[in-house]
């Protein structure tokens, strides 16, 4: 089959590799209908995430029909022919932490835990194509992938649903959604979201689903804040203004009553000082977070404000205003979307038409043209806010 491989920073190519093959009893095997470049596979690309490896195949959102299932697997809940989306954390379903819902900390889908554990203090779950830090599994940029445990993390969706409008179920709709409900967002509260990529965008709708008072949304390009305007939000472009300032200024100097990071490890833009700082450090890997969003939020909640991190970080980062988090009695939120929780209401909100997902896709290109989306993306160039692929 063909896939996506990543073969070294900065480079990705599409590749014949071996077709996928049941290797548990509970595995599923899916044949992709729509896959998409996420803006944390551009974390990958760049070489800021440790253990990627050549012939590595990327991608953690995907979805498609089910072609082959293990003999083990319950085939109540997925079965040959059923339409599926795949979560990008990997849920064995029975551990201490699937049980409470944090699916995304699973104990027991990540083979190379040893190597999280070193990393991170205490092992994180699985994650298809994302490097041997999170397992070491194939994703889903590709004409077939394995799916794992495949009666916990293959989802069966309607029919009567395109695949674009729940393609997203698989990350970045309910990573925007956990982002603002980690927030428990009140009538009265102001939410200012960082970034206004596709996380940002879906971080802005649900706020507003969940009944903030009003949303602004932060960033730079034009093309990205249209589509944040265009939904009905308010905006800060941060090249033209001080965003702490304005922040003030459209909240009676109070500060935002909730902000959420949705930006992470790469932050584009900081006072000169800093951005350089952050660049030299991250470029010399002696550091591998740009944070400016994550202080930038810190500094600008309004006192006992919540502040909720659903951008990727992945290793260390310096000047944290770890005074002004703690001495403004903030609270800090954050982890992996653990998805599995959010699907069933998500996908209640879609057929209600509360939030189009459809609204951010921007470019649509066949699997060969892969490597040319992650260029386009990364660059910003073409107005691309989100690339779909089809296989």
């Amino acid at each position: 089959m063909k896939a996506l491989v990543w073969q070294a920073p900065n480079k990705v190519s599409v590749e014949k590799v071996p077709d996928p093959r049941i290797l548990n009893s509970r595995d599923a095997i899916v044949k992709i209908t729509s896959t998409a470049i996420c803006g944390s596979d551009l974390h990958l690309l760049d070489g800021y995430v440790p253990t990627m490896q050549n012939g590595d195949i990327m991608g953690h959102e995907f979805m498609g029909e089910v072609v082959e299932v293990g003999p083990g697997v319950d085939t109540s809940k997925v079965k040959v022919g059923d339409r599926v989306i795949v979560p990008f954390p990997i849920s064995c379903g029975s551990c201490t932490q699937c049980l409470r819902g944090l699916t995304s900390t699973c104990e027991n889908s990540n083979p190379n835990a040893g190597i999280a554990e070193k990393m991170f203090g205490h092992p994180c779950g699985g994650i298809y194509g994302y490097s041997h830090l999170t397992g070491g599994y194939a994703g889903g940029q590709a004409e077939y992938a394995r799916v794992v445990l495949a009666d916990v993390n293959a989802f069966k969706v309607p029919d009567s649903l395109s695949d674009e409008q729940v393609l997203f179920l698989t990350d970045i709709f309910p990573t925007g959604f956990m982002g603002a409900d980690m927030c428990d967002i009140q009538p009265s509260d102001v939410v200012a979201v960082w970034g206004a990529g596709p996380v940002g965008q879906f971080a802005a709708d649900s706020a507003r689903v969940l009944g903030a008072h009003e949303v602004i949304v932060i960033d730079k390009e034009p093309y990205r804040l249209q589509l944040a305007a265009d939904a009905g939000h308010t905006t800060i472009d941060f090249d033209t203004n001080d965003v702490r300032s304005k922040l003030l200024e459209l909240t009676g100097g109070r500060g935002p009553d909730k902000c959420i990071d949705a930006v992470g490890m790469e932050a584009t833009h900081g006072s000169v000082p800093i951005d350089i700082y952050d660049k030299a450090k991250q470029h010399l890997r002696s550091e591998t977070e740009r944070p400016h969003a994550l202080r930038q939020a810190i500094t600008s909640c309004r006192s006992g404000g919540i502040v909720s991190v659903v951008g990727v970080y992945g290793g260390l980062l310096d000047k944290f205003p770890a005074g002004a988090w703690m001495n403004r009695a903030l609270t800090l939120r954050t982890g992996q979307c653990h998805v599995h929780r959010y699907v069933p209401r998500l996908l209640e909100i879609i057929e209600q038409g509360k939030i189009d997902p459809t609204r951010i896709i921007t470019h649509r290109l066949p699997l060969d043209d892969a490597p040319n989306g992650y260029a386009i993306f990364k660059a910003k160039q073409d107005n691309c806010e989100k690339v779909v692929l089809k296989p």
